[in-house]
């Protein structure tokens, strides 16, 4: 539908009448006190042209000041209303880097790929369904650094994440680090809508915070923490005796990282494979629904330069009708 974002500016088009009905007319000049008789044939024809190229004029110049008053009045096409999602949760994610995280356990389309390739395989679609909810990114290894603050960009999240590697952050697992850093980017947000979701394969072995200490003060801070606990419980390896079978999560503190979810409200889980992975990721989607409020954006395009170039082109046709006559 065309919508006018000023359409009080259309109280300007008697303007014109107005000003003629309100100043005094404009005196022709004198006629010459000399007059030739045989000359006022040719003079009427004179008249009659000045006359009839007048009123032309006249309706040219009245069609391009309401093309004006038009434009003025900032006509818009507006699109059909499109639903946006404002409010929802703060989740922020915390992706372990560490080198344990190069472990080869997990298989997508076939083939043995590292546990951070999973989480990334997994988590772009986590992310992309989570409209209406701003995101962040925390990356930590032997420190814990914020990769992408709290946005409603999720394509920037995604890409983000995408582009992280295995010991960016250091070799070894800093989750107190991990956890304080996600304390103090949500701390100022609503306290119902605080989530860190913590993806880890191993125990706490640098950091200056202790897990369990982090985790006590997210519960202070209203921060609900879902920790998941990556790796697989065996798989079978290769060596100059043979194949033999071993458990790659050896090093995997499930008590701590359940321990975490407990004091702060939130759930442990376990991933071992990407078919796990994925169902807790749906789970989440269950247990922190998307809350938004329902409005709706409706796309605008603005349409006064049509008007506003007619009114030129009969601006410049009075003129030329003009130059015409003299």
């Amino acid at each position: 539908m065309i919508h006018f974002e000023w359409p009080w500016l259309l109280a300007l088009l008697p303007l014109p009448l107005l000003i003629r009905w309100l100043l005094p007319a404009h005196l022709s000049a004198q006629q010459s006190a000399l007059k030739v008789p045989f000359l006022e044939d040719f003079e009427a024809v004179k008249t009659h042209t000045i006359a009839q190229t007048r009123r032309w004029s006249l309706w040219l110049a009245i069609a391009a000041w309401c093309l004006l008053i038009i434009a003025a009045t900032r006509p818009q096409w507006l699109g059909e209303p499109i639903e946006q999602g404002v409010n929802g949760r703060d989740l922020m994610m915390a992706v372990d880097l560490s080198g344990s995280m190069q472990e080869q356990d997990f298989i997508i389309n076939k083939q043995q790929v590292d546990r951070l390739t999973a989480i990334k395989f997994i988590a772009r679609d986590f992310i992309a369904r989570r409209t209406g909810d701003r995101i962040g990114l925390i990356l930590f290894g032997t420190q814990a650094y914020l990769q992408t603050p709290l946005t409603f960009d999720r394509k920037t999240v995604e890409n983000l994440l995408m582009e992280s590697a295995i010991g960016l952050a250091g070799e070894n697992t800093a989750i107190g680090d991990a956890i304080g850093l996600g304390i103090k980017r949500l701390q100022n947000q609503a306290a119902d809508s605080r989530v860190l979701i913590l993806l880890t394969d191993g125990a706490n072995t640098a950091g200056e915070i202790s897990p369990l200490k982090a985790a006590e003060l997210a519960a202070e801070n209203k921060l609900k923490i879902y920790t998941i606990g990556i790796g697989a419980d065996e798989m079978y390896v290769r060596s100059f005796f043979g194949t033999r079978k071993v458990n790659p999560s050896a090093d995997l503190d499930e008590k701590t990282l359940t321990a975490i979810a407990e004091k702060t409200g939130g759930t442990y889980f376990r991933a071992r494979n990407t078919d796990e992975l994925n169902k807790i990721y749906h789970l989440l989607d269950e247990l922190e629904p998307v809350e938004k409020d329902k409005q709706y954006f409706r796309p605008r395009a603005e349409l006064y330069f049509w008007p506003l170039s007619l009114a030129l082109i009969l601006s410049t046709l009075i003129y030329l009708d003009k130059l015409r006559a003299l």
